[in-house]
């Protein structure tokens, strides 16, 4: 019944399709996509005349500053090390920027002076240092650090003449910090109970007090800031609804018993609000929406409350709005799937704006480039899954192209409308792809959120694999050539399909991925501790579910492995350790498919280094060709057997 339905499917969209021509397109090496330059962050200088951003134009991302009047640019830091901007100081020319060492994820602040030294100011060893914001009054800032208790991050603040870190906040129970108040006396804190419930409190310094705000299962509350005033707080919950929207709570008499204190709703939307905040005196106040994995932001002068009129790009989504501290001028990002991030200033009094930095590669054309669209297809059990596809130019139901289907990371990630070099590049070279937002992923409501809890590797794992029939329905899509790829949790989606679907795909990137719950689960980073109960609850204990994580991991299951395998790693990572990939790709080995095995010794949980990307999807794209795009596959797998079988 099931092929019927597939083929009455592929009859009804057959006539729409049977008019499409293909495009010639020039193709482009992975140098010259990796040519991009990648932008983030801003940060402006006390006169408000510069900016600083990160960039990796060096192929390591350092510290730059644009001049505002002439747009001249200036690189400020020249490391190895990946380092990005935190903040300039708010009334002289010093710079925080942050780093770890290989992305081993523990990461330090540094000052940065105007003759370019630079100095560790969390010199903790095997601790982690983050910047928190500065104080109202501009004489200090606040960091949070673990250095006290590895499990757990602390509150200090800090004095900008000596860096002597004043403890004001001891974490103790596993908390979140959120927010500080305008007069330091009142803290925001969160403790997640499960993915979909977190507590909110707030410390009342003054009292040493601890007050719990907001208590009900199934509810997430997310603090954004007090305000100027300390009498309310701002939150983002689901409660009694689908999707998050902004709420405050008003904290005047502040007791212990608040849960049924004054609340006012402040903005809702249709889909996920993402974050809020509100600038530097109140003036205008910031609201992001995650609408159909694209991002809308609105801004409302808080004193008429009419929304500012941002300016339309095309297509193009709006991100990162900052707004300077004297509230005249704001910086942000705007991208599409087609354009990489431009870093742009925009004028309150006349609502002019002007584009700062020029990030696509000039050797490439955008018009060779893919749009995604947004597609949806009903899984195994009637479920809609939302995706973004990617349809090669070169494709057409005369010339049907091989496909990849792109799984995020997460548990809980989310695939967005963007731009992605890796995924250009692979569409360029002739792969269809369609990232699928598998039921448990973000930004379309709660209860799809929840969707996967103790069904990985199972219930997410067949919505990837019914993408396949959407594909099929296309009629551009060669069948007979789809293979899987992801990072992360994606990875381990990868892993997870040749093993418990050994026949649906025909090969498998997993990039970092994990492959053996037991181990990941036991050593999570150590300042993963307040997160620790909520992901077991999710993904089960190893302790008490060793029975249910060794049925979900792929390295147990290897045996099954039949397709040939590409396995990524970087040697510094401190979530998906080494040793996991190691083992996967000896246990797929041991069954005579193609297996290779690229190891980064500078990199962790992902790629920072442009000559490790050039590498890692150059030699991805070879994979494919050779193994997904090639015509002679099966006898390539055949020869590898035999040849394998002759050597033992």
């Amino acid at each position: 019944m099931k092929k019927i339905l597939l083929v009455l499917a592929i009859i009804y969209v057959l006539p729409a399709c049977q008019n499409q021509e293909t495009k010639k397109v020039v193709q482009y090496s992975i140098e010259q996509f990796m040519n991009n330059i990648n932008v983030s962050g801003s940060s402006f200088t006390p006169d408000e005349k510069k900016i600083l951003y990160s960039s990796n134009e060096s192929g390591v991302y350092n510290v730059h500053e644009i001049n505002l009047n002439d747009k001249t640019s200036k690189q400020l830091t020249n490391r190895d090390e990946s380092t990005f901007i935190v903040s300039c100081f708010p009334n002289d020319e010093r710079i925080l920027v942050t780093s770890d060492q290989g992305g081993n994820e523990i990461y330090h602040l540094y000052l940065l002076e105007q003759d370019s030294s630079l100095t560790d100011i969390t010199p903790y060893e095997k601790a982690r240092a983050s910047f928190f914001g500065w104080s109202q009054d501009l004489n200090s800032f606040f960091i949070q650090s673990n250095k006290r208790d590895a499990r757990f991050m602390d509150l200090y603040e800090m004095n900008i003449d000596t860096f002597e870190p004043k403890l004001i906040y001891e974490n103790n129970d596993g908390f979140y910090i959120s927010s500080i108040s305008a007069d330091k006396n009142l803290i925001a804190l969160t403790k997640p109970v499960t993915r979909s419930y977190t507590q909110m409190f707030v410390f009342n310094r003054a009292k040493n007090e601890l007050i719990k705000l907001k208590d009900i299962e199934e509810t997430v509350y997310r603090p954004v800031e007090f305000s100027l005033d300390n009498k309310y707080l701002y939150y983002l919950t689901d409660y009694d609804n689908e999707f998050t929207y902004v709420e405050r709570i008003n904290l005047e008499n502040l007791s212990a018993e608040m849960q049924d204190q004054e609340t006012e709703v402040i903005y809702r939307s249709e889909w996920d609000v993402m974050y809020a905040y509100h600038s530097f005196n109140e003036k205008y106040r910031v609201i992001g929406i995650n609408e159909d994995a694209q991002t809308k932001i609105k801004v409302f002068d808080m004193a008429t409350g009419n929304e500012v009129q941002l300016p339309d790009f095309g297509g193009q989504d709006i991100t990162s709005v900052n707004i300077s501290r004297n509230e005249d001028i704001m910086s942000f990002y705007a991208a599409s799937s087609k354009t990489p991030r431009n870093l742009y200033i925009y004028h309150f009094s006349d609502g002019s704006y002007t584009k700062l930095t020029n990030t696509l590669n000039d050797e490439i054309n955008p018009d060779d480039l893919v749009a995604g669209e947004v597609v949806r297809y009903k899984s195994f059990d009637d479920l809609e899954i939302p995706a973004i596809l990617y349809k090669p130019h070169q494709a057409s139901v005369k010339s049907k192209v091989p496909a990849l289907v792109w799984v995020h990371g997460g548990p809980g990630g989310q695939s967005r409308i963007g731009y992605y070099a890796a995924i250009q590049f692979l569409v360029n070279h002739g792969y269809a792809i369609i990232a699928v937002n598998n039921r448990g992923s973000s930004g379309y409501g709660k209860t799809f959120y929840a969707l996967d809890d103790r069904k990985h590797g199972d219930h997410d794992l067949k919505d990837c694999i019914y993408a396949k029939d959407y594909l099929a329905q296309t009629g551009w899509v060669d069948t007979e050539k789809i293979g899987i790829i992801g990072g992360s949790y994606g990875g381990y989606m990868v892993a997870a399909a040749l093993t418990f679907a050994p026949e649906e795909f025909d090969v498998g990137v997993n990039i970092f991925g994990v492959t053996n719950w037991l181990r990941t689960l036991k050593s999570i980073p150590s300042w993963w501790e307040a997160q620790r109960k909520a992901l077991y609850k999710e993904l089960g204990d190893p302790a008490v579910d060793s029975a249910y994580l060794y049925k979900i991991s792929p390295l147990f299951h290897a045996e099954n492995i039949q397709k040939p395998l590409m396995v990524l790693q970087g040697a510094n990572d401190p979530r998906v350790l080494k040793v996991e990939s190691d083992e996967i790709v000896e246990a797929a080995k041991a069954n005579n498919v193609p297996v290779e095995y690229v190891v980064f010794d500078d990199e962790g949980h992902g790629f920072r280094k442009k000559d490790n990307e050039i590498e890692a999807y150059g030699k991805i794209l070879k994979f494919l060709d050779q193994y997904l795009k090639g015509d002679d596959v099966e006898d390539l797998l055949i020869s590898t057997q035999l040849d394998k079988a002759v050597k033992k």
